[in-house]
């Protein structure tokens, strides 16, 4: 009877372990940014366009709310640009910190945009809503513009080109948006393909978004919400 009495406790003990080894295991962090008050700690930059030409090209970031017919009380990051080179750049970034170090992990991303550029248009080019391709991205260093020896910004990230994917940011959209009118809506994305990174060894990372554009016009870009969950 005590032996039987000892192998029951043994395995209760066995099973409260196990549950507690369960419950201590983390859950994987989300970040969360809506863009209520502020920018959030996200900046932006261009790149794919000549050095002596950056006024021509237009490059506007700033926060600001919503275009009409929109909710103009909810903020969003707006980023726009004349694409005069055929291939602009266009994107915004955030260093992401509190994470494991030197961990690697897979990143899911859902952002809504605003976009004002219907399916299947037609402009200079390309379609001012099919050729530009919304993508996401994350990397252990900073995404930043260098210029190389033609003299134009590109990135020091392997962003790929335009509908091609890169090493460290994935298609995972374009600008078009289901209405048939050339009149802002809202639109969520999120990348179907696993985007992943490793953090540095204080357990950061940076995360970025953009819109790389064959579409040689203006395009205009509202971010208004991004989630990013690390698993």
């Amino acid at each position: 009877m005590k032996i039987q009495l000892l192998s029951l406790c043994l395995c209760l003990s066995l099973f409260v372990l196990s549950c507690e080894k369960e419950d201590s295991q983390p859950t994987p962090p989300d970040f969360d940014y809506d863009f209520t008050m502020d920018t959030e700690g996200w900046t932006a930059d261009f790149a794919d366009y000549p050095t002596d030409e950056g006024t021509r090209f237009e490059l506007t970031y700033q926060y600001d709310s919503l275009p009409m017919p929109l909710d103009a009380n909810d903020g969003a990051l707006m980023l726009s640009g004349a694409n005069l080179s055929d291939d602009l750049f266009m994107y915004i970034k955030r260093k992401v910190e509190g994470l494991s170090p030197n961990t690697r992990y897979e990143l899911q991303f859902e952002v809504e945009i605003a976009t004002d550029a219907p399916d299947g248009s037609v402009g200079i080019g390309g379609s001012p809503a099919n050729s530009v391709y919304i993508k996401a991205g994350a990397t252990s260093i900073e995404p930043v513009p260098i210029i190389d020896n033609d003299d134009y910004y590109r990135m020091n990230i392997d962003k790929g080109n335009q509908s091609q994917d890169g090493k460290d940011m994935l298609v995972i959209d374009d600008f078009g948006h289901e209405g048939e009118d050339f009149v802002y809506q809202l639109k969520t994305i999120s990348n179907q393909k696993t985007i992943s990174v490793q953090t540095d060894a204080e357990g950061a990372c940076w995360i970025i978004l953009g819109t790389d554009s064959g579409f040689e016009g203006r395009t205009t870009i509202y971010f208004n919400s991004i989630r990013v969950t690390f698993e």
